[in-house]
């Protein structure tokens, strides 16, 4: 047993929970006389959708694996070793259960290099290697591969990607060298960086191919056979690999700028990953593998010691686990099921709204509102998109028909909802329309059918309140793009009961939403937030400061967007309306800005305009701004801006909004799009000292998505 196995079975115990990967190792004779082959194969012993990790013990039962075939390549006994994984998963890299609870740098630099020192064997072998990437690979499962001599790649791989600057790492088990030196920088940073930085986009099997980071692609259904065909051919010589030059000259140099352009645009300089990444990819221009190793080690070590990777992997846990069992949901045999929707409306958010439940729930849809012309064009949309889903494959013809079939409009909501099981409003945002429409819906629908309320910042109690039956109202708050994101505010009424709210999880799950449950309070969750958030930016502009001072300032959050950007996109009249509600019930916090009535006044769509294809403020709105004489700097506009932020999350949490601080950072990176290397809100205010400044403590504790005491 190798130096390196002893050292990873001692780092075991650093790692409590892992799953441990076995690598098995099975030989083959290989077709046309290429010989004996070894095959080693990753499996943790799961069923096949639970993923396959490396941590400390699987990867020194990967270091035993390559000292049998070591030796049988070395004396001669096989022809080439392959490397695969069970069906439908490769392997999805580290082991993150574990990291997370590493305290000290010298163990987080350990694992660097434990896992360089069993990877890079591969490369070192008296034989041909090849990675056969039969399913998904992510992280160190794709960087395994990369060691190896040969890759192939099954057209039907679902999921493959370098994802840790998305986190707060690098690729440190060999991305960073191995990937320019195979496919050339710019490639190299599109796969590491671009990708990672874009909500971490993922790879079909033939963008792999088409990319040069697979030699060859094959059908999933006899992918391993046609691979190790593949393989024989490779060995007797009648197959060739040929792999493009990679252009070592100005291109890489442009390629490592492009990729700072990428990296400042998205996290401006304020979280470090993806520089350290691209330092590491500017430094391989020479070829230096083990230089190129030792880098890695060392960012590894570094940026796992830091609270940026401990964020993206809180945001990580929060996304996959707490959102797939909601704190405070009721117990789901309560839940009722649905077989018919009603939709109240047929505008954009309507029609959007009837879309989704028609291609989740396949069941009856039925659109009302107040003329044929309205509901008409309701269902065209919905039409319109079914065939748009057909034209790019998505569905085929059949599926198509009947799903056109089950989507229908009517003015009666006699008519239209007499055996509904569950009907959603997404009317006019006004307490008294929506309270006349639950009426309406109330006199002609079942006695078991809920009443939902895509309401943004409306009370659902009020709302509920003058029904005979008010227990089976609920808030139903999408956000939009409804089809993107993936948040749904599940609003409890002080009268709702439990099977209208086991009912509303029940059909969550189905539309496939992370749902949070919320308590029924002024703009729920997100809309309080981002409107604390940007209205004390509305209010130093209103003060005196430079929009583009204020606008700056919390860049090095690496927000999706910029304040006045997202208000565009929310609508100003929507904005202006949200803050109007909070304002009414928190005077003292929320303010409602005259400049942003102004503008909403003037017909006004945004504080910018693109006529040179970049944001620059309207001259029309700025001849509406009037400004005070008070300027801020960049750094008092932020601490103001997350100074508001701290207290009003603080007393959300001390009314009871939401269960944890944890539903807060759920709501921000589902609903709002907030970065994982924030972990939300919470762990950064956490980490910048706001919280105990503004609160006198963190919102988590010392080890919940920060470095263990």
């Amino acid at each position: 047993m190798s130096s390196t196995t002893e050292l990873l079975k001692g780092a075991a115990e650093l790692f409590p929970g892992e799953v441990v990967t076995q690598a098995h190792v099975r030989h083959l004779d290989l077709p046309f006389g290429a010989g004996r082959f070894a095959l080693i194969t990753l499996d943790n012993g799961l069923d096949h959708t639970k993923p396959t990790t490396f941590g400390p013990q699987s990867l020194a039962n990967l270091d035993a694996a390559i000292d049998q075939v070591e030796k049988e390549a070395a004396d001669g006994t096989i022809t080439g070793i392959g490397l695969t994984g069970k069906p439908f998963i490769f392997a999805v890299g580290a082991d993150l259960k574990g990291v997370e609870l590493l305290s000290r740098h010298e163990d987080a630099l350990a694992i660097g290099k434990g896992g360089h020192d069993v990877f890079r064997r591969l490369s070192g072998l008296a034989v041909p290697t090849f990675a056969y990437y039969n399913g998904a690979a992510m992280g160190g499962g794709v960087e395994v591969g990369l060691h190896c001599s040969y890759r192939t790649v099954s057209k039907a791989l679902p999921a493959f990607s370098l994802p840790e600057v998305f986190l707060g790492l690098v690729p440190g088990w060999g991305g960073c060298a191995l990937l320019p030196n195979l496919i050339g920088a710019d490639r190299a940073v599109s796969v590491i960086i671009e990708n990672s930085l874009n909500q971490n986009r993922q790879l079909k099997g033939k963008q792999v191919f088409e990319l040069g980071i697979a030699d060859a692609l094959f059908e999933g259904a006899d992918f391993l056979e046609q691979s190790l065909i593949w393989t024989a051919n490779v060995l007797k010589g009648s197959v060739s690999v040929e792999r493009a030059e990679v252009d070592r000259g100005d291109a890489w140099d442009a390629a490592v700028a492009r990729g700072r352009a990428i990296a400042d645009s998205k996290v401006h300089g304020a979280a470090p990953a993806a520089y350290r990444a691209l330092d590491i990819i500017a430094a391989a221009k020479d070829g230096d593998l083990s230089a190129g190793f030792d880098a890695e080690d060392q960012a590894l070590a570094d940026l796992i010691m830091g609270g940026e990777l401990r964020s993206g992997i809180y945001a990580f846990n929060l996304v996959q686990k707490r959102a797939k069992r909601p704190a405070g949901a009721p117990d789901k045999n309560l839940a009722r099921p649905v077989t018919k929707v009603g939709v109240v409306g047929a505008g954009l958010m309507a029609s959007q709204l009837a879309l989704l439940f028609l291609r989740r729930l396949e069941v009856p849809v039925v659109l009302t509102d107040i003329d044929q012309e309205r509901v008409d064009k309701g269902v065209g949309y919905v039409h319109a998109e079914i065939e748009k889903l057909l034209g790019k494959g998505r569905i085929n013809q059949d599926k198509a028909n009947r799903l056109k079939g089950l989507v229908s409009g009517v003015l009666d909501k006699a008519e239209g909802f007499a055996d509904a099981d569950f009907v959603i409003e997404a009317v006019f945002e006004e307490i008294g329309v929506k309270q006349q429409v639950f009426a309406e819906v109330e006199a002609v629908a079942p006695a078991h059918a809920i009443l939902a309320t895509n309401t943004s910042s409306l009370s659902v109690t009020e709302m509920a309140s003058k029904l005979k039956n008010p227990e089976r109202v609920v808030g139903f708050h999408f956000f939009n793009p409804v089809a993107i994101l993936p948040l749904l505010e599940i609003v409890r009424g002080e009268q709702t009961d439990d099977a209208s709210l086991a009912t509303a999880f029940g059909v969550a799950r189905k539309l496939k939403k992370t749902a949070v449950l919320v308590k029924d309070a002024p703009a729920f969750v997100v809309n309080r937030i981002l409107t604390r958030f940007m209205g004390e930016i509305q209010n130093v502009i209103d003060e005196g400061t430079p929009v583009e001072v204020a606008e700056k300032a919390v860049e090095p959050l690496g927000l999706p967007m910029s304040p006045l950007v997202l208000l565009e996109l929310v609508g100003p009249a929507i904005g202006l309306h949200v803050s109007e509600t909070l304002n009414r019930s928190f005077p003292e916090r929320f303010t409602v800005s005259q400049n942003l009535a102004a503008v909403v006044k003037a017909g006004k769509r945004g504080f910018y305009v693109y006529d040179s294809g970049a944001p620059v403020l309207d001259p029309e709105v700025a001849a509406l701004l009037k400004q005070g004489d008070t300027v801020l700097t960049e750094e008092q506009t932020r601490d103001r801006v997350l100074d508001a932020v701290a207290q009003e999350i603080g007393l959300m949490l001390d009314e009871g909004v939401v269960a944890e601080a944890q539903d807060i950072d759920l709501c921000l990176i589902t609903g709002a799009g907030w970065p994982f290397h924030l972990g939300g809100i919470t762990p950064y205010l956490d980490r910048e000292g706001v919280s105990q400044r503004v609160n006198g403590k963190p919102f988590l504790a010392q080890g919940v998505a920060s470095v263990p005491a």
